[in-house]
């Protein structure tokens, strides 16, 4: 089902986690354009529709118009500059979010070529769970995974051990 170039662990762990919380007869508004996740997320029954790739920093519209029962935000708040707005802005009362986790042996990731791939945090699970708190939301359910790698090094080894990704079920308070 997972091509080859797709991060198959990522989206296995993301899609369990996300079908534990979410029955596919509710509507999903998923934070970001459609994407390789947004086909898997449809191809487990969820009704899914995506924002257009507007900048969520400046123009909320889409959140603020949507009448999906939850909203999902995969690997997207990272790449705001204040995801505390967007969180503010959420109607529905189910978030399931997840972000990459700050990493104490790499520097947090930036692409130089691509405005939009830009990471402005990288979270500790701390950091994160305090802004959902400070913007209404309650975490009922979390979970981390590794990212490892086949390459060779310290840090590659260290991946193998240390949580990469940082996922949430949330409900407003």
């Amino acid at each position: 089902m997972y091509e080859k170039t797709y991060p198959n662990k990522r989206f296995k762990h993301t899609i369990a986690f996300l079908q534990k919380h979410v029955s596919n007869s509710q509507t999903i508004l998923d934070l970001g354009v459609a994407n390789p996740f947004t086909t898997i997320m449809q191809e487990h029954g969820y009704t899914v529709k995506n924002t257009k790739g507007e900048d969520l920093d400046l123009d909320v519209s889409n959140i603020e118009s949507s009448k999906a029962n939850v909203v999902t935000a995969f690997e997207i708040f990272e790449h705001l500059l204040s995801p505390f707005t967007v969180l503010k802005t959420i109607k529905s009362d189910k978030l399931v979010a997840s972000v990459p986790l700050k990493l104490w042996f790499s520097s947090a990731y930036r692409s130089k070529t691509d405005k939009w791939d830009r990471h402005y945090h990288e979270f500790e699970d701390w950091q994160f769970d305090w802004l959902l708190e400070k913007s209404g939301w309650k975490i009922i359910d979390r979970q981390k995974w590794t990212n490892p790698t086949k390459k060779l090094g310290v840090r590659p080894i260290l991946r193998w051990f240390t949580p990469r990704y940082y996922i949430v079920y949330a409900e407003r308070i």
